[in-house]
């Protein structure tokens, strides 16, 4: 009897549940780097949670046996069952899956590519991989190791690089913040000064290229770019951080995360301060970042996250310039070399300083309506307040010294002379060109699956925009008054004497009012409201989707400056607009899958775009732009390699541009001494090319990646062009200007990398790549001079060391050196002014006359982080 009591009371045991805590780390299989933010959840429950600053997780009061999902952007979702009574885990490995062609699942409001089969070219860029390569770094140079992707200009100072996907520029580049589209709603620009701390905040970024998955009407035609920032850590803990790097550049971070407070609510912050001399002359930079993020679960169907982020900074600007000017009086090349600076009282200072602060709050709610049915909503917001400074006034007073710098003492001098009794009575003085916005939007998105195979989504995007530009007086430089001219708003001219600061901070409130402000004063507001759907089908070996977008865009403008009162409001301009895409994938077997998609849109002109020559005249020519793509590929993937290899055709139809014309250009015969703008309008353009990723793990110690990309991007047909000079007259038209076969410039058409990361031992790693970039053209689109700037190769090299102390406190040491060998090169140029027969006049074979911006030669930072 005693014996069969025990025999059951074994057996009751063995097939007992427990409640109690499941615990564990998360790694990249390939680093051993902890993965921050990676999802544990149970499955069939609603409990789960995020890993903290360790990659360690937590899960209370969990049930066992059960089975536990654990994912994160960018890398194979894998399932573990969980046995009775077991508590730590241990270590889990997440393979990176970044280079796959996977499936959409749309995570809240953000179309995120994860571990599911899906017809679209994405490369994933993790956390660690934004951790090893910040510091000094811009934003944008963290996702140049993928296929298609250009960036230029970093040389130009603190946050004025330049992103191009498949050759096509930043403004025809979707880039969302958390699912909230973020470039500029009049001209699509990116401005990444006023993103200097989204290294820090970032998560993950996933680089779409092509049409891509975004289901919102978005200006998607070379990619689009999702930036995933940290949601609230689950975790209690915190980190602070140092960063030194070349050009005495200094940058502390420090972040604390209360954890989640009764499994209810949380608060994350991270604040930044950084400074730095820039790698160019004459481009000193400072900066904060502040970001706050608060959790709130309501209840197991409702949770809402609520972001507040910005980064106000100042950076001093290089422009492009002729590499004439990098030769110094003796002879001697200085690459490094900027015209915009000089000294007041012998202290540094610059004609041209970007500065702004644009703050963004976002709210997400996600609600989980059934087991098949769920909605979710981003409300979001932006502040933006500031700009940039330049001269203005009587160039007669614009004083340089003998080697090209501004001699801002001369300048005072001469100011104060003509202010004198007897003096001409003329000036010149800093202005800023300021550009303030209030921007209101929300994205919501219903979601149903109608079964095992078949699930459908609709959503609305709703967006109001309010934009403000003028300028204002920064500093008199020993003038009394400006003068400003007469205009129809206030015809007997006026003598300003308010100045204002080129700060970020100051910048929010204190800027000039209509009365003070000089040279030009326009407003508008952009109203923007949009639909749209997918239905997507899938099974073992078969997923395809169909998505459609409507929407409406309107346009208000008001000249507060050349028109009366009465009459500065323009004419309201409506354009509708639309996009469809289909698409479908095919698993040939466990290892191979192949995948076509295309899409047509008909996007909606930019607002600067819609009126004439900065007027409330409507463009009559301005029409809605025409895209048609296609794209196919092949995706091989096994336990310890990936390959994918993309083919595709975009075709860019009746666009309308404006560009720069440089100081002492000649134009379609027009000489223009004082630079000026062209408008073309009916441009055609032709996108086609092939793009190759691949990744293998060697063994435990090597992995090897690489990309490749070959493009053909060229402008077809015939177009409308209009040129005007510097105060914006109209010098000449052309109503049939060949561009056929020109190439399309601004983006190396052939890139390749490769790379290598060795694990050298446990918390010790290496890296070094080694990129090559070619057939790059100059960035322009009106000249029959077609210019090709030289071919060039970069090497960085990294390392990185990671102690665990018994405490699970971290502590982490990261060394980069970029451009190693320090290789001297164009980045892009705005001019095609053709090669000399006279060698000593060109540069690399490359007509010295020409504008440039040339790329930055070697770089460091070291960055030490302690985390707890």
């Amino acid at each position: 009897m005693r014996r069969t009591l025990l025999f059951l009371f074994m057996t009751i045991l063995s097939v007992a549940t427990y409640a109690q805590s499941i615990s564990g780390t998360v790694i990249d299989a390939e680093t051993g780097d902890e993965l921050i933010g990676a999802s544990v959840v149970i499955v069939g429950k609603t409990m789960g949670t995020i890993t903290g600053t360790s990659g360690n997780f937590e899960i209370g009061n969990a049930t066992t046996p059960c089975t536990i999902e654990v994912s994160y952007v960018g890398y194979k979702t894998i399932t573990m069952d969980i046995k009775s009574g077991l508590s730590n885990i241990g270590t889990i490995s997440l393979n990176p899956s970044s280079m796959g062609l996977q499936e959409v699942v749309v995570t809240g409001t953000m179309d995120i590519v994860r571990d599911r089969r899906t017809p679209v070219a994405v490369s994933t860029i993790g956390l660690a991989e934004i951790q090893a390569a910040g510091g000094n770094v811009e934003f944008p140079e963290l996702m140049k190791n993928t296929p298609s992707i250009y960036v230029a200009g970093q040389a130009g100072g603190f946050g004025d690089s330049e992103v191009f996907t498949r050759g096509f520029d930043q403004t025809n580049t979707a880039f969302l913040l958390n699912g909230q589209p973020i470039n500029g709603m009049e001209d699509g620009k990116m401005y990444w000064s006023n993103w200097s701390g989204m290294s820090d905040v970032a998560t993950a970024i996933q680089v779409q290229r092509g049409l891509g998955s975004s289901k919102l009407a978005i200006s998607s035609v070379g990619g689009t770019t999702n930036i995933i920032m940290k949601p609230t850590s689950q975790k209690k803990g915190g980190s602070v951080a140092y960063t030194l790097g070349n050009n005495a550049y200094h940058k502390v971070t420090a972040s604390y995360n209360t954890g989640m407070i009764n499994d209810k609510f949380g608060v994350s912050v991270l604040l930044t301060h950084w400074q730095g001399d820039g790698w160019a002359e004459g481009t000193k930079g400072q900066g904060q970042n502040y970001f706050v993020s608060a959790g709130y679960k309501l209840n197991e169907n409702n949770t809402f996250n609520f972001i507040l982020t910005g980064a106000p900074q100042w950076h001093d600007q290089n422009f492009n310039s002729r590499i004439t000017d990098h030769y110094e009086a003796d002879g001697s090349f200085n690459i490094k070399q900027n015209g915009n600076w000089g000294t007041l009282n012998g202290e540094q200072m610059t004609s041209r300083r970007n500065y702004y602060h644009k703050p963004v709050a976002n709210l997400n709610w996600e609600h989980t309506i059934n087991d098949k049915s769920s909605f979710s909503t981003v409300l979001y917001g932006s502040w933006g307040r500031g700009g940039g400074t330049g001269g203005i006034g009587s160039s007669s007073n614009r004083k340089f010294t003998a080697d090209g710098q501004w001699d801002f003492d001369a300048i005072v001098a001469a100011n104060k002379a003509s202010a004198a009794p007897g003096g001409d009575g003329k000036e010149y003085v800093l202005r800023g060109s300021v550009n303030n916005h209030s921007w209101y939007g929300a994205v919501g998105t219903y979601e149903n699956q109608i079964s095992e195979n078949v699930s459908f989504s609709l959503g609305a995007d709703v967006r109001s925009y309010r934009g403000a530009h003028f300028r204002e007086i920064i500093d008199l430089l020993g003038a009394s008054a400006y003068s400003q001219r007469g205009t129809a708003r206030f015809p007997d001219g006026r003598e300003i004497t308010k100045t204002f600061e080129a700060d970020p901070w100051s910048a929010i409130s204190n800027y000039a009012a209509l009365e003070n402000r000089v040279d030009y004063s326009n407003d508008e507001t952009i109203n923007y409201g949009g639909v749209f759907g997918q239905v997507e089908y899938a099974n073992d070996a078969i997923s395809a989707f169909v998505q459609g977008a409507l929407s409406s865009q309107s346009h208000v403008r008001f000249e507060l400056q050349n028109e009366l009162e009465a009459n500065e409001k323009s004419e309201k301009v409506v354009n509708p607009g639309y996009n469809v895409k289909a698409g479908a994938s095919y698993a040939l077997n466990s290892n191979n899958s192949v995948y076509v998609n295309t899409g047509y849109y008909s996007r909606q002109p930019f607002h600067d775009n819609i009126y004439l020559n900065f007027s409330n005249t409507v463009n009559p020519v301005t029409e809605n732009e025409n895209i048609f793509g296609l794209e196919a590929g092949y995706k091989f993937e096994s336990n310890n390699a990936v390959l994918n290899i993309n083919a595709y055709r975009t075709a860019w139809n009746n666009r309308t541009t404006t560009s720069t014309i440089n100081e002492g250009d000649t134009i379609q015969g027009v000489a223009f001494p004082n630079g000026g703008f062209i408008n073309l309008s009916d441009v055609n353009q032709l996108h086609q090319g092939i793009e190759l990723d691949a990744r293998v793990k060697i063994n435990n110690m090597f992995t090897i990646k690489g990309f490749g990309s070959v493009g053909d991007w060229k402008f077809n047909g015939d177009a409308v062009s209009d040129t005007y000079d510097d105060e914006r007259n109209l010098v000449s038209s052309v109503p049939s200007l060949s561009i056929d076969g020109i190439n399309v410039g601004g983006a190396a058409q052939t890139t390749a990398g490769l790379g290598i990361i060795i694990k050298a031992a446990k918390g010790l790693k290496f890296d070094v790549s080694a990129n090559h970039y070619s057939r790059l053209y100059s960035n322009i689109g009106y000249s029959e001079n077609e210019l090709e700037l030289p071919a060039y190769n970069l090497v960085d090299l990294g390392a990185t060391y990671s102690y665990s102390m018994n405490n699970g406190q971290i502590l982490r040491l990261r060394a980069n050196i970029f451009n190693v060998l320090g290789e001297e090169y164009i980045s892009r140029a705005t001019s095609s002014e053709a090669a000399s027969t006279t060698d000593a006049d060109n540069w690399n074979g490359v007509n010295k006359r020409n504008f440039v911006t040339f790329g930055t030669t070697r770089t460091w930072n070291v960055t030490l982080k302690y985390s707890f």
